[in-house]
């Protein structure tokens, strides 16, 4: 194998046979295409990095990867790449990695319908399924990643896109970034994860038509976003979660079109968030529609449809006469004393709640949606 890549010219293509072949940290220092043949295997043993890529516009496809190195001080993984631009990797298998697919410093690249699983099930000896830091104008779609410590890793990244991967089944996030801006996330499914998307410390990012599902835990969310700025959050739909979203220090961000769908918690605001604005959204089936922390509302909810709503529509126009207050007083006595819980539908929660509706101490005075829908938009 080293002495195929080192005779190789650039612009060649390496063709794989099918067979397993032991390869560790191999290093691909031109621009040329790496392709295997199906059932060509390549075989880390254990030692450390698998492929390193260290050139421009390189491709690597059609390979199955197994047994890349494990440490608690490097970041061993099948795919390694340090400030390469223009790099393709598809249509590859990587099995039980520490790290499956891991560009750092790199720009102008593509990772796509890729398969990466891995067998862990402790964060401290598991690394993640496609992770990238520093990098710049990167593609990640079409990829499924389970069983890895976050399914996609961001950190300072820029102007990227993440669509339409199946992240599930990992033991901290289907998707998790920080420090990354004007980033796109759309058509992607998280399933069954420890929480479901973090993002943090980031602003101007777009996150369209991704499904949040059976993200079940006591700490767990569909979508998290602390300290997020001038973000949209639209026609997602977040369904069977602990917590639908799960927001902190967050201001002007956009909720619109989304579905919450027999969450917990389809939505809590905790301190620090500003002018952001619910609106159009499906609330169907929650426990509690909306948790807030706080007696100062600064945010908006309105023409959102609550299948909780008990008003009239005497004009028939489609709006409910009566304003829905979406924050019930129980969900604060849960948040003191959590073990209440077993109380949820009793008769005295039943007129507890009723009782704040009427006359509001606990919950901001205008914390409520003035044109809720009658029914559900489409």
């Amino acid at each position: 194998m080293e002495e195929a890549v080192r005779l190789a010219k650039p612009g060649d293509t390496v063709l794989i046979a099918p067979a397993t072949y032991l390869v560790a940290d191999l290093k691909i220092e031109k621009p040329i295409t790496f392709l295997g043949q199906e059932g060509a295997i390549l075989d880390g043993d254990h030692q450390g990095y698998i492929l390193m890529v260290g050139a421009d516009s390189v491709a690597i496809s059609g390979l199955t990867f197994i047994n890349a190195g494990r440490s608690y001080t490097k970041d061993y993984a099948a795919i390694y790449a340090y400030k390469a631009r223009h790099l393709l990797i598809e249509n590859n298998k990587i099995l039980n990695p520490f790290f499956g697919i891991l560009l750092e410093k790199s720009q102008n690249s593509v990772v796509r319908n890729n398969y990466i699983s891995g067998k862990s099930d402790q964060e401290d000896d598991s690394g993640n399924g496609i992770h990238l830091w520093h990098c710049t104008n990167m593609l990640v779609s079409d990829n499924e990643i389970s069983g890895l410590r976050d399914g996609i890793y961001l950190e300072f990244v820029e102007g990227s896109e993440i669509v339409r991967n199946y992240s599930h089944h990992n033991i901290r996030y289907g998707l998790h970034f920080m420090f990354s801006n004007h980033d796109r996330y759309t058509g992607n499914l998280f399933e069954s994860n420890g929480a479901g998307v973090a993002v943090m410390f980031s602003k101007h990012i777009a996150m369209r038509e991704n499904t949040f599902l059976n993200n079940w835990g006591s700490a767990s969310y569909g979508l998290l976003l602390k300290e997020i700025y001038d973000t949209e959050v639209l026609d997602n739909r977040f369904q069977e979660n602990t917590i639908g979203i799960l927001t902190e220090g967050s201001t002007r961000v956009n909720y619109t079109g989304n579905d919450f769908v027999q969450n917990g918690w389809a939505v809590k605001v905790s301190g620090g968030c500003y002018s952001n604005i619910f609106k159009g959204n499906n609330f169907i089936g929650n426990s509690f529609d909306v948790a807030y922390h706080s007696k100062m509302n600064d945010n908006k909810f309105e023409n959102n449809y609550w299948s909780a709503y008990t008003g009239y529509d005497l004009d028939k126009n489609g709006v409910g006469d009566v304003p829905y207050r979406p924050v019930k007083l129980f969900s604060y006595v849960i948040n003191r004393t959590p073990e209440t819980i077993v109380l949820l539908r009793s008769l005295f929660v039943d007129i507890m709640n009723f009782s704040e509706k009427v006359s509001p101490v606990f919950t901001p005075d205008n914390l409520v949606d003035t044109a809720p829908q009658m029914n559900l938009i489409p």
